[in-house]
């Protein structure tokens, strides 16, 4: 019986070891109990906060795919900075030209833009990033970069600078490339960086974009594919803000998607999923639909959550020399928000609080003026340290002059070299009044004496007087 009982407990084991290697989980110490996110479609996946990068999901982050249309997103963040920093000015008119178009195939997605057509730079920039215009992304890398290789020097050395050192880019548009390669880690990264740009974040969150008429044409209507911006469509994701798709043959669909829903700011990356097609014949776009179901599940388990706050009082500190105070509140100088499981409770966190009165053995004296550092707290959960923040004194106490006078004089008078002064002038008053005891007995004797004289001298006349009679 019990033979068989560990056989199951190891082939649960097992199982669990399995899943953990298959399927991706939650990596964050903060998602430890989440509802795991499971059998995601996708070769690949990330879902991480922006501002603090913690990773919430994770599934083969940093395994290799081509990077397929998302190498326009470097193109873009390139243009954006551009712009910004008055390199470019955006309404600068750029003439197509012939090397724009070296390479382009039947299979690259174009907006037709011949040579010779004039277009400001950013309506290139649009054609580029919403309109999927191969011709476009390469105008932008010649004015640029100068060539396509240059700028695609430009693309990796600021890859390198962000971090995503497990990619690397040949083109502005991500036209297959044996040589190109990325990770849905590095994604992120460069997607979280990217996002830091207004023009940036301007760009790749429109969903329709009409550009400035010019000799050639009136006006072009480029329409963002990215269907979770769209409100017509059935794959609309309201919390989604920008992002980017990709669809080729070597790397499947793909999809990088920033959203903000209560506050909560999250960015998924899914690198190689696939269609599914039902028998009824309708088709499940599902880079779009898995996207929408892992942040759907961030936003569900996750939140901002003040662990520790500036209210909290954390200690009752005793206090010498106060001025109608005997003690002083100390309180978190700063307040520790985390981004936690929904799960977790506050039970779950320890705060080691030190005081530095009582680690050095130096009692607090007033004046304490509030805000002073009097100590530390340390929160910790599950042996993971999250933060040291100062305590501070919560209000003011001042000196007491008679409270301090009248410490002073008893600690005075409580040193071993106070002890021996008293001492001695006890014995010196001692010595004092002996001497006039002494003074006084021997003066007390002296008339005695005198007085005893006269009495006798009295006397002895009395007696003379009498014996003449």
């Amino acid at each position: 019986m019990v033979i068989i009982m560990l056989k199951k407990v190891a082939s649960i084991l097992l199982l669990v070891f399995v899943l953990n290697i298959f399927i991706g989980i939650p990596v964050s110490a903060s998602a430890s109990i989440s509802t795991p996110f499971t059998n995601i479609a996708a070769q690949a996946a990330i879902l991480a906060e922006r501002e603090t990068g913690e990773i919430l999901f994770a599934h083969n982050i940093h395994a290799q795919h081509p990077p397929g249309s998302f190498n326009k997103v470097m193109t873009l963040l390139l243009a954006a900075y551009a712009v910004e920093n008055d390199e470019i000015a955006d309404h600068e008119l750029i003439t197509m030209t012939e090397t724009a178009w070296y390479e382009i195939t039947e299979e690259c997605s174009t907006q037709g833009i011949e040579p010779g057509e004039v277009m400001t730079f950013i309506d290139l920039v649009y054609s580029s990033f919403l309109g999927n215009a191969t011709e476009a992304s390469n105008m932008i890398a010649l004015r640029i970069g100068g060539s396509i290789d240059g700028f695609a020097r430009m693309m990796n050395e600021r890859a390198s600078e962000i971090g995503a050192n497990n990619t690397r880019f040949v083109n502005p548009h991500g036209q297959f490339n044996p040589l190109q390669h990325t990770t849905a880690y590095d994604q992120f990264l460069i997607f979280n960086e990217a996002m830091r740009s207004s023009l940036f974040a301007e760009v790749s969150s429109t969903f329709r974009h009409v550009t400035e008429p010019n000799d050639e044409f009136e006006t072009r209507t480029l329409t963002n594919s990215n269907s979770l911006l769209n409100q017509g469509s059935r794959y609309y994701f309201r919390p989604s803000i920008s992002g980017r798709d990709s669809n080729t043959y070597e790397g499947g669909r793909a999809q990088i998607t920033y959203a903000e829903e209560d506050g909560l700011s999250l960015i998924s990356v899914i690198l190689g999923s696939s269609d599914e097609i039902f028998d009824d014949g309708s088709v499940d776009i599902r880079s779009f639909s898995e996207t929408s179901r892992l942040l759907t599940w961030g936003f569900t388990n996750f939140a901002w959550r003040d662990v520790l706050s500036t209210t909290d009082l954390l200690a009752r500190i005793p206090i010498m020399y106060g001025s109608g105070a005997d003690f002083v509140n100390a309180r978190p100088e700063s307040t520790l928000t985390l981004l936690l499981n929904e799960a977790i409770t506050f039970d779950a966190f320890t705060r080691d609080v030190t005081i530095f009165s009582d680690e050095y053995d130096d009692p607090l004296m007033a004046p304490v003026n509030a805000g002073d550092i009097l100590g530390e707290v340390v929160i910790t959960r599950d042996g993971h340290e999250y933060a040291r923040i100062p305590l501070v004194a919560n209000t003011s106490v001042s000196l007491s002059g008679i409270e301090y006078m009248r410490r002073q004089i008893v600690d005075m008078l409580t040193t071993d070299t106070a002890r021996n002064i008293m001492y001695i002038l006890g014995g010196l008053i001692l010595l004092y009044l002996l001497l006039v005891l002494r003074y006084h007995l021997v003066r007390a004797g002296r008339r005695r004496r005198i007085r005893n004289a006269k009495n006798d001298l009295i006397r002895e006349r009395h007696q003379g007087y009498r014996d003449r009679d």
